[in-house]
């Protein structure tokens, strides 16, 4: 009796995505893949019929009712507002983990580290690119970076829990907690933490400025990377570029009730149609699928295929070098190569093998601990057009007790007490109202009363914070100068 096939949902998207996905469809049946295909419509011409996210309703439905999403990449219209499906997908779904292999095909793409072979793991749903966005006046933007203990324990010992599982030795964590002390000195210390779990595995912290700086000059000393959203958004191109080429490099996004796959590439859509198009991101997303699911014969029998085919220099136009390379062919003709070379293997690059892979567990989050909590001031910001010695000596006498201004700052620059002239100022002003008596609890009640005297002042106030002592420290930052 044969096997069940596997329910996935696919996306052909935009651009160059309907190519490259049909040739990846075509060697996945080629190899015999035991896929059961939903096929479902995503990107740009759903956000032009009216749906803002760019995926309708029953598409959801879809995505939810199959074990696995296989997505090539879509357009984004400009303008209009439109968020990126790609985003809303990932933090819908709770697809938390971003994994993306980087790996040299030396010496049959060219790169300078051939010896690199690395995994960066990416934080997936927090960051700045939880979308939290505001225009708090006509010249000035916010966005808030969101970091978790929750989202950053779940990444981390994923990484912990992906090295150990692929016979990795080391995990390396990148942040900026230099000058992030809360946002990413919570994600390193989460790191330090559940590293003590790992005997097994070597870890180790590198400033993200630094960091990028190793990764780009000598990749090949990096194993497993964990970073936040942002960072690992931008630095997983980087590490994909300096392998070879940003089109080879497949993409897994793996949360607790399902995952999708996607090359990390956009839809390119100057090279729609010409037939052109590398669909080697894609179909090395499609292998981690396959292995997610579990049908890890057929995983290997492609990656293979695929290897035996770059070692043979049959190439698209994006990794073609004279020279170097055999032969120039089209998204069509490469794809019809790997799957002639389905059960072969490469004689000079690593071979694959995928025997071994299972599953591991679902990553659990240890129990809150309990905190205490304490109200001791508000941080108001305001809009306002006066000059700095202005909004001094209108803001440094008010008070409304027990509250009374203990600083004012712009663009986190403290301007009063002890401010400099020299700093340069913009429409944007925070002053921080504490309790006469420093570090005395005050009430929501009482900064109601605060916030109600300024507005009868005349005080534009764009938003609030309040600042709290969490287990007796500064839950908050000072400001600078």
């Amino acid at each position: 009796m044969s096997q069940a096939k596997h329910p996935i949902a696919v996306a052909y998207g935009d651009g160059i995505g309907p190519e490259i996905m049909e040739a990846t469809l075509h060697i996945l049946s080629e190899a015999g893949a035991n896929l059961d295909y939903h096929k479902i419509d995503i990107g740009e011409k759903i956000y032009l019929a009216g749906h803002p996210t760019g995926i309708e309703d029953h598409s959801w439905d879809a995505i939810k009712q199959t074990r696995a999403f296989l997505k090539a990449p879509i357009t984004t219209p400009q303008g209009g507002g439109f968020k990126s499906l790609n985003v809303t997908i990932r933090t819908t779904l709770g697809l938390y983990a971003n994994v993306r292999p980087c790996v040299a095909y030396s010496p049959f793409i060219d790169t300078k580290h051939p010896n690199m072979d690395l995994v960066i793991v990416r934080e997936n749903e927090e960051d700045l690119y939880a979308g939290i966005e505001y225009r708090q006046t006509p010249h000035v933007c916010e966005s808030i970076k969101i970091i978790s203990r929750e989202g950053s324990e779940k990444i981390v010992r994923y990484a912990f829990e992906y090295a150990r599982h692929h016979g990795r030795k080391k995990v390396t964590c990148f942040s900026k907690d230099n000058i992030m002390k809360f946002s990413d000195g919570l994600f390193h210390k989460v790191f330090d933490e559940i590293a003590k779990e790992y005997p097994d595995l070597q870890n180790e912290h590198w400033i993200v400025d630094i960091g990028a700086a190793k990764l780009a000059d000598t990749p090949e000393i990096f194993d497993v990377i964990v970073m936040p959203n942002l960072y690992g958004d931008i630095l997983s191109d980087v590490a994909a570029q300096i392998s070879g080429s940003v089109g080879i490099a497949g993409s897994a996004n793996i949360g607790e009730k399902g995952a999708m796959f996607e090359a990390i590439h956009g839809s390119a859509p100057r090279r729609a149609g010409q037939n052109v198009a590398n669909p080697s991101g894609l179909l090395l997303a499609s292998v981690q699928m396959l292995s997610f699911l579990g049908e890890n014969r057929i995983a290997e029998r492609i990656h293979n295929a695929w290897l035996k085919t770059i070692e043979t220099g049959i190439h698209t136009y994006d990794i073609f070098t004279e020279g170097k390379s055999l032969e120039k062919v089209g998204t069509k003709e490469f794809a019809r190569a790997v799957a002639k070379y389905l059960g072969q293997k490469p004689e000079k690059l690593h071979a694959v093998s995928y025997e071994q892979n299972k599953k591991f567990a679902s990553i659990p989050v240890h129990s809150r601990s309990s905190s205490t909590r304490e109200l001791i001031g508000v941080d108001v910001f305001f809009y306002s057009l006066e000059k700095a010695q202005s909004v001094i000596q209108k803001t440094s006498t008010l008070s409304c007790s027990p509250l009374i201004p203990s600083m004012i700052s712009n663009r986190g620059a403290r301007i009063w007490p002890d401010g400099h002239t020299e700093t340069f100022c913009i429409e944007q002003w925070r002053t921080r109202f504490v309790h006469k008596n420093k570090n005395a609890p005050v009430s929501p009640q009482e900064i109601l009363a605060l916030l109600q005297n300024l507005t009868q002042a005349g005080y534009d106030i764009i938003k609030t914070e309040n600042l709290y002592l969490i287990d007796g420290q500064p839950g908050f930052s000072s400001a600078q100068g």
